[in-house]
């Protein structure tokens, strides 16, 4: 591991994308339970792209069109569904109640579904953690596991960081029902916004 992987990814990470806006979004409706639940989700769901890029599954689907364009738009078709559950859902910023009761298993199973369904991913585990593992090395198997098993670890903590301050300013935030609404919309629009910019990547 050298210092140019640390940061780079810990640029990458920090970087918002739909996972740390699902982290967000969880800490400001739900509190900072949910925002852990969700920043442990989004990580889980870096290990397919892990697997992928161990087995040699990512080399497939980066040199496949068909492949690709089917994870693709299963992603934007994800986040174009969260950007309307985000919009309609007036109980996901409830101001004059508590924290709306979601079953853990389903904030895990979205998160989870937030960073699988990223071809980005896939590609950056393809493109990327190749460069510091030669491939004439023993054992550099365990090196690129070792590798996205930091990523992962990186992943979590940042997210983590997201979802605390966002629960943290979160009775700010949800008493006052102008900021919630705010809030509620930038959300579905940036969901929007980042399922448009999956939408136009290529390979």
């Amino acid at each position: 591991m050298t210092p140019e992987f640390l940061l780079t990814t810990l640029v990458v990470v920090a970087t918002p994308g739909a996972g740390v806006l699902y982290t967000v979004a969880a800490g400001i409706s739900r509190g900072p339970r949910a925002s852990l639940v969700a920043a442990f989700a989004c990580t889980l769901g870096i290990v397919p792209h892990m697997i992928a890029a161990v087995t040699g599954l990512a080399a497939i689907m980066h040199a496949s069109a068909m492949a690709f364009s089917i994870v693709k738009w299963l992603g934007v078709a994800y986040l174009l569904y969260l950007a309307v559950k985000t919009f309609r859902d007036k109980s996901t910023f409830e101001v004059s109640g508590g924290p709306e009761k979601v079953p853990p298993w389903r904030v895990i199973m979205s998160g989870i579904l937030v960073n699988t369904l990223n071809p980005k991913l896939t590609i950056f585990f393809f493109a990327f953690l190749p460069q510091f593992v030669p491939s004439d090395r023993d054992g550099a198997v365990l090196l690129m596991v070792w590798l996205s098993v930091i990523f992962m670890a990186v992943t979590l903590v940042v997210f983590s960081v997201y979802g605390v301050f966002a629960a943290a300013v979160r009775r700010e935030v949800i008493s006052r029902p102008r900021i919630v609404a705010w809030m509620r919309r930038s959300f579905a629009a940036t969901y929007v916004i980042l399922a448009g910019r999956l939408a136009a990547q290529t390979r």
